[in-house]
């Protein structure tokens, strides 16, 4: 049994590939994906908030190049407007 209280993002669904959430005692956020749940990260809200915002921003579509080099469960940005 899992110490923490693990929530799972609203946008997956019913998909299995996802990613769970959960805050620690300590205040500090633990992010592990579905298919390796004994993988945890630890970060602090605001690094997470960050994060997101880098990821809203556009800050990471360089890793990207084209929607061919993605995952192929992921959308480009392009695709998702």
């Amino acid at each position: 049994m899992s110490p923490y209280d693990w929530q799972k993002s609203s946008f997956s669904g019913e998909a299995a590939n996802c990613i769970h959430i959960a805050t620690a005692e300590d205040g500090t956020i633990k992010l592990r994906e579905s298919d390796n749940p004994d993988n945890i990260v630890t970060t602090t809200p605001e690094k997470l908030r960050a994060f997101i915002l880098g990821i809203k921003a556009g800050e990471f579509d360089h890793f990207v190049t084209d929607a061919t080099d993605a995952a192929p469960d992921t959308v480009s940005p392009e695709q998702a407007s």
